[in-house]
């Protein structure tokens, strides 16, 4: 049985990243999963805190030139109902920062993370897959499909939803479904895009365009599942079509690329996210649909959490880690996992007085930029209103004695 302080099961980009990020603990670390993996064109965008925590683990050197910068993010109303909601453009200037994030296309993104995590002396892969974890007092043991056994002080599931580490801890889930799936793919367009997202609000969901390096960007069209299904039959012009209508030719003529893709939109939060020597990351722990860019930012933020916690420990006091991470991690996701899925089905909604209190929202959204501040810095870091404010005081402060 080979024995390590820390084992991460899943190999997704959650998995690889909190693979590297604790292995610079001075820990050993085993990756455990298997090496197939089927092609990803889904492209993840991340926001200014997760890029600073990429940029700690020396990654986002090489990450950076597959990436486009997020400048502006703009929300339009795509409806044709009664109450409708004014253009409003969130920009990173308006809180000091050169871009609010950047849109990564997925599959260099884990092309980098496989090179570092090949290259890196503190982390063995270990390519199969996790059938049971077995919880003792002095470490987990993880029963692998080959037949070979592993034993960890400490283990984290970074194993999707459908985690087998969270099945083995009994650890119980909330899941829901939206008559809703998402057409996922990516595009060119004859016009420049200025580093500028822009986000249409229609009937049955958000149309969020994203900028990719050049003149390409991504795309996540939330339809009804059939029409999302026509869609995705549909020979590759006569997609671009659509797609260009859609945005009324903002970008100009629209060629969409080969690996149009379509998943069912459902959500999951994990009845607590940690267990003795177990803690859960990333959509083990929670999943809800790709809107507002918070997927892979709040796994970040889990394994940020991770970090904190063992550092300056010894394994042997892992046995309550599970606990701790929990209490650290229900605030940030429960909140997190709450707006997205309030914002989603307010979209769905017909009812008159929701339709109200949405376009009264942009409404100030548009009009006050204090207030549009304080939505840009909490979209950006939880807390981050409270912290710009401190900071700012202080600087006050500061002149003020000088």
């Amino acid at each position: 049985m080979r024995q390590f302080d820390i084992a991460v099961v899943g190999a997704g980009l959650a998995g690889n990243l909190a693979a590297l990020a604790l292995a610079d603990s001075g820990r050993s670390v085993a990756l455990v999963a298997p090496p197939a993996r089927a092609a990803d064109g889904r492209t993840t965008a991340l926001m200014d805190q997760s890029i600073a925590f990429l940029g700690t683990l020396g990654l986002w050197d090489e990450i950076a030139p597959h990436a486009a910068a997020l400048e502006t993010m703009q929300i339009l109303d795509g409806t044709a109902r009664l109450l409708r909601a004014p253009p409003v453009a969130f920009r990173s200037s308006e809180v000091g920062l050169a871009a609010f994030g950047y849109n990564i296309p997925n599959a260099p993104f884990l092309d980098v993370l496989d090179a570092r995590i090949a290259a890196t002396n503190a982390i063995v892969r270990v390519e199969s897959g996790v059938t049971a974890a077995n919880a003792f007092e002095t470490g987990v043991e993880l029963a692998l499909d080959n037949g070979e056994r592993v034993m960890a002080s400490l283990v984290i599931g970074a194993d999707g939803r459908k985690s087998k580490i969270r099945e083995s801890a009994a650890i119980g889930v909330k899941a829901w479904s939206y008559p809703q799936a998402a057409l996922v793919l990516n595009f060119s367009h004859e016009r420049p895009h200025g580093n500028v997202s822009t986000e249409f609000h229609t009937e049955s969901g958000p149309f969020t365009q994203v900028p990719l390096p050049g003149r390409r960007s991504s795309l996540v069209w939330v339809l009804p599942p059939q029409e999302a299904a026509r869609l995705r039959a549909l020979p590759l012009p006569d997609l671009s079509r659509a797609v260009e209508e859609r945005m009324q030719s903002m970008l100009g003529k629209v060629s969409v690329e080969g690996g149009v893709q379509s998943f069912p939109l459902s959500g999951m939060t994990a009845e607590r996210f940690g267990k003795g020597r177990i803690a859960l990351v990333g959509e083990a722990a929670h999943a809800f649909p790709p809107i507002g860019a918070q997927g892979l930012n709040l796994s970040l933020r889990d394994i940020m959490a991770l970090r904190e916690l063992i550092a300056d420990r010894e394994p042997a006091n892992d046995i309550d880690i599970g606990e701790r991470f929990d209490r650290k991690r229900q605030a940030d996701i429960r909140s997190r996992t709450l707006s997205v899925d309030l914002l989603n089905r307010s979209l769905l909604s017909d009812f008159l007085p929701v339709q109200f209190l949405r376009s009264a929202g942009l409404h100030l959204l548009s009009a006050l930029g204090p207030l549009r501040g304080i939505v840009m810095r909490e979209g950006i870091e939880p807390l981050g209103s409270l912290k710009a404010l401190r900071s700012g005081l202080r600087e006050r402060i500061t002149r003020q004695q000088a």
